[in-house]
């Protein structure tokens, strides 16, 4: 739409002028290089020629001849290395300032064809209570996180609505299956209770039946006694 058109006009004018800024300062930070490099040179150079006339002035001994040598080719190797690393260094400076230049040409050419948005939004500032084009892009941008706000308050109850559906549908199961059970438990023990009342006529015979014969005994034993304590007479 025209008003994030705008906005990636004025990303990329921000976008272009940062880039101004960092070539500026790439150019900068790149001649503060060279210079010190130069310099670094030119004290390379005074240091071997420093260190030339002492080996020539010097009347020492063979021995402190060779540790001076050693020292000296210590020193070049040293310093070669760090002029390499600094090479290197200024390699990747002007790789880096390559690529800022091709970025900074690409968003050049892509800032005209923002312009049309830029007369649309002055015109909306003519027709409407905006002051400036700043404060109809700070509105945009309001109405942008009221949106994301509320996109993200409507994903919130959704999330909640659905935890919310899984845990019913989860306790449902869980109720369902404990009911299951229950009824099955019922049934069984109603399956028992009508064992129990059918064998019960059964028992109960068998009962009267055991009392019967309890009674039989208990009059022979009565008799077996008497005739016991008869005879022990």
């Amino acid at each position: 739409d025209p008003a994030s058109s705008f906005m990636c006009l004025l990303k990329k004018k921000k976008e272009l002028r940062c880039l101004e800024k960092v070539v500026a300062e790439k150019k900068e930070a790149f001649r503060e290089r060279l210079e010190g490099i130069a310099k670094q040179w030119r004290d390379l150079h005074a240091r071997r020629t420093q260190l030339k006339a002492r080996v020539e002035r010097s009347g020492r001994t063979v021995q402190e001849n060779e540790m001076l040598r050693n020292q000296a080719l210590k020193k070049a190797s040293k310093d070669r290395e760090e002029n390499i690393k600094k090479e290197n260094e200024l390699l990747r400076a002007k790789k880096e300032l390559e690529a800022l230049r091709k970025q900074h040409q690409k968003l050049c050419q892509k800032l005209p064809k923002y312009s049309m948005f830029k007369r649309y939004l002055e015109h909306v500032v003519e027709v409407s209570q905006f002051q400036d084009i700043e404060e109809v892009i700070s509105f945009y941008k309001s109405l942008m996180r009221s949106r994301k706000e509320l996109l993200q308050s409507q994903q919130w109850h959704k999330e909640m609505t659905a935890q919310a559906r899984v845990l019913l549908d989860q306790y449902r199961a869980e109720k369902g299956a404990e009911m299951l059970r229950c009824k099955n438990d019922l049934v069984q023990l109603k399956q028992y209770l009508d064992q129990v009342q059918s064998d019960l006529p059964v028992w109960e015979a068998q009962w009267i039946d055991l009392q019967d014969r309890a009674a039989k005994k208990a009059t022979k034993l009565r008799a077996i006694e008497r005739a016991v304590h008869s005879l022990f007479q």
